[in-house]
């Protein structure tokens, strides 16, 4: 577990990157952003309003109804009624609400969404709220601010960031004879996997109980599997593949916002060829079971042996799992050990007949009081310092290490930004398709399909 001041070494260090999510503009001393003394005018008026507020993450829920009760202390004719749904009903919620004209008047966003609903005028541009009430946007870690502007205009305010892990059955691995410390140099390469295939191979186990490393090792009658892959990653494969991709040489874009993707690069190709392969040979479970399933649902019920995670979902895999969760490294590819890093924020619906109220909630939703609120829910690491400084402080009160997420931040050469681009929507769609024809065997020629596909993905800014 690392200590606070580890922590704010871990922030010092990221500093030094230019394009990687760095620094720590925040601290128990930064201004707290609180929205107690407001400039709006409807809000000190009294008028008595209801705000609905949206998230997808029911584990997130209880510490934004804390910051709801918070809130309305200064903020007495404002009630806050949260609306929570799964990912995919989430989203369909929100576009549907825009067109209809009912969407909430506050919702948290993605950096995969938010462009398309700026671009089509249906979020705020806080960023004059923002001089107007001379908010702080250098308080939070890094420059996880500068992801929500574009051409001047500012679409939320960061609350949190995540990192990837592994997350593992602590019996399987004590059952098999491995010590998680093996996770600290495990290798990957597409070739043979390095030491990482070879423990999720001793950790497939069939019928008779072979393991993947034994010539009798039964494939097609499999009782438990060494890895619970994530299924297709949208294209971007957050948890799922980015981050080997991106070690054995993969990128994105050139650069944010950038209008050339690189999905034809044969790195790439060798990656998802090598995912698949777990598959085929027994170690992972069939496609279409994670994706009837759940990856996470199969690694709860004891199907296998380790899976690859966000932070954000610490708190979901321990409370709902019947067995201790451990949390390792990721293996070092061919140029490192690398996840991506991500972070959400806040918007406002353009259409909401209470902005002013909502401008209120969204600023207190970016500040310290509340981000220290939801850090000691432990469910995220807040977006500012002293929110991290209790996520971990609860954690380790908790018992959990979970210094796996906290050092792949620490490394300076460790973390990769989540692509932003317009037309997230439909590359989401076509990547997601090409994906599930590469892990069903529909192709023999998998460079051939995501070139087919990378050509789709950039004919969209033409």
């Amino acid at each position: 577990m690392k200590t606070k001041q580890s922590f704010v070494v871990l922030i010092s260090l990221l500093a030094m990157l230019s394009l990687i999510l760095v620094a720590c503009g925040g601290g128990d001393a930064a201004p707290s952003n609180d929205s107690g003394d407001s400039a709006a005018a409807s809000d000190s008026s009294g008028e008595a309003v209801e705000l609905t507020y949206a998230l997808w993450d029911s584990a997130q829920q209880p510490a934004y109804e804390a910051c709801a009760t918070e809130f309305q202390k200064d903020h007495p004719n404002i009630s806050i009624k949260i609306e929570q749904s799964g990912w995919d009903d989430y989203w369909s919620t929100i576009q549907t609400g825009m067109v209809a004209g009912n969407a909430p008047d506050v919702f948290t966003d993605h950096l995969a969404k938010y462009p398309e609903f700026a671009e089509k005028g249906q979020i705020v541009d806080i960023q004059p709220l923002v001089e107007q009430d001379d908010v702080p946007t250098d308080i939070y870690i890094g420059e996880l601010a500068d992801l929500w502007t574009r051409d001047g205009k500012r679409y939320g305010l960061p609350k949190d960031w995540d990192t990837i892990a592994i997350f593992y059955n602590k019996a399987m691995l004590e059952k098999a004879g491995i010590d998680p410390a093996v996770m600290n140099d495990w290798t990957w390469n597409p070739k043979d996997g390095g030491t990482f295939e070879e423990t999720i191979a001793q950790l497939s186990i069939d019928a008779n109980g072979n393991n993947g490393l034994s010539p009798d090792f039964d494939k097609d009658n499999v009782v438990q599997y060494g890895f619970i892959h994530g299924g297709q990653g949208n294209g971007y494969g957050q948890t799922q593949w980015s981050w080997m991709a991106v070690p054995n040489g993969f990128k994105f874009q050139d650069e944010l916002w950038g209008d050339k993707f690189h999905y034809d690069d044969p790195k790439l190709a060798e990656t998802l060829e090598w995912y698949h392969g777990l598959m085929e040979k027994g170690y992972a479970p069939p496609y279409p079971d994670v994706k009837s399933l759940g990856g996470a649902a199969l690694f709860q019920a004891e199907k296998g042996a380790m899976t690859s995670e966000g932070s954000w979902n610490i708190k979901n895999y321990v409370d709902n799992s019947n067995f201790e969760v451990g949390f390792g490294k990721l293996p070092i590819g061919p140029e490192g050990r690398k996840s991506m890093f991500n972070g959400l924020a806040d918007s406002i619906y353009i259409g909401s007949e209470h902005q002013a109220e909502a401008w209120e909630w969204v600023k207190f939703l970016s500040s310290q009081t509340c981000q220290d609120i939801v850090g000691e829910y432990a469910v995220v690491f807040p977006a500012i310092q002293s929110g991290v400084d209790k996520a971990l402080a609860a954690h380790e009160a908790n018992g959990l290490d979970v210094s796996a997420f906290t050092e792949q931040a620490l490394d300076p050469e460790g973390t990769f930004l989540f692509p932003v681009a317009d037309n997230a929507s439909e590359i989401t769609t076509i990547m997601a398709q090409t994906e599930e024809q590469i892990y069903l065997g529909q192709t023999d020629d998998v460079a051939g399909t995501l070139k087919a596909a990378n050509d789709e993905v950039n004919a969209l800014f033409q």
